[in-house]
């Protein structure tokens, strides 16, 4: 009998606080993520989402629990092979897109091959496939200053997927952007993650963001709980 796939990310009993007088951030939170699948966290500002995703991202450590991810535990790895964990398997969109100014569209996609030493041949045969897949095919000299902030956001997510990693997390990727860019970029994102196979977390407030994704959890209380059904 085959045995099933390890979860992409798994998170058991996880609990993290900021000092002993305060109640915890998180306390005792579990949470799996399936291969291929894309999950939406939401919760009111200051319950804990951006501490959820910096452990989920091993750029925090937990005070109690274990954080799995692709079968490997993180607490057990060195700063220096979570890096390498983080450059090769993960992939990350932001708010505030976080490209390079005085880098070319091209070269700010890019980057994470360059980190990861890929070969010339694999960069630019990569690079050329992800943006018309991003809809930004002619713009590849283009510098962010010449982007609108939707065509910026579209250069960010190409850069987070690149490289082909195997999660994708996305902190309110479209709080800077209108209702319409918005609603593109997240239909976008979508279907990006779901092409290259990944799985992905989005951290959002927006109810109309987390309906993007398979599936919703609320962060209250330092748990996940379902949310509404998502689109």
């Amino acid at each position: 009998m085959a045995t099933r796939d390890p979860s992409v990310l798994r998170l058991s009993g996880v609990s993290r606080r900021y000092s002993a007088a305060t109640p915890p951030v998180l306390d005792g939170l579990d949470f799996e993520l399936a291969r291929g699948e894309y999950v939406a966290i939401m919760g009111e500002s200051g319950v804990g989402k951006s501490t959820l995703l910096n452990l989920m991202a091993g750029l925090d450590q937990p005070d109690a629990g274990r954080i799995e991810v692709e079968g490997r535990h993180l607490g057990a790895l060195d700063d220096d092979a979570r890096t390498l964990l983080r450059r090769t398997q993960f992939g990350f969109v932001f708010q505030a897109f976080h490209v390079l100014p005085y880098l070319t569209v091209r070269d700010n996609v890019a980057l994470p091959l360059d980190l990861a030493g890929a070969p010339a041949g694999e960069r630019n045969s990569r690079v050329e496939e992800m943006l018309p897949a991003v809809g930004l095919a002619g713009r590849e000299d283009s510098y962010p200053r010449e982007l609108s902030g939707g065509e910026t956001q579209r250069v960010a997510i190409a850069r987070a997927l690149v490289h082909r990693p195997r999660l994708l997390l996305a902190d309110e990727p479209t709080g800077n952007l209108d209702p319409r860019t918005a609603g593109q970029v997240l239909a976008l994102l979508r279907s990006q993650i779901h092409a290259q196979g990944a799985s992905g977390v989005l951290i959002t407030h927006s109810l109309a963001a987390a309906q993007t994704a398979d599936r919703i959890l609320v962060l209250s209380g330092g748990r996940l709980a379902p949310g509404d059904a998502a689109g």
